[in-house]
């Protein structure tokens, strides 16, 4: 999901081939994605068609565009999530101090 906002976000219209390609190209540079390219290819239209529905990327047609100021909302929402719930994860493993 990373590389797919990252590469969303410009003021560019994708189809969705070449942003797939581009995105794939990015996970294989940074030894992220092994095999099983249509399994990530379904994944990543998905997300897409996700991203579609809660107004964060544009679609005309067959080509889509991320609309930057939502992106960023919406990343730094998925951000702040996730710190939670690492801290959530830590609070939980930490030893309770007995008060005596």
């Amino acid at each position: 999901m990373d590389e797919l906002t990252e590469a969303l976000n410009c003021d560019s219209w994708f189809e969705f081939n070449p942003l797939f390609l581009q995105v794939y190209s990015r996970l294989r540079a940074r030894k992220a994605a092994g095999g099983g390219q249509e399994m990530l290819r379904l994944r990543m239209y998905e997300k897409l068609q996700n991203l579609v529905q809660r107004g964060i990327v544009e679609k005309s047609g067959k080509n889509y565009r991320g609309i930057t100021a939502a992106l960023t909302a919406w990343t730094e929402q998925i951000a702040a999530q996730h710190c939670q719930r690492l801290l959530e994860v830590v609070k939980r493993q930490q030893p309770e101090v007995s008060k005596n």
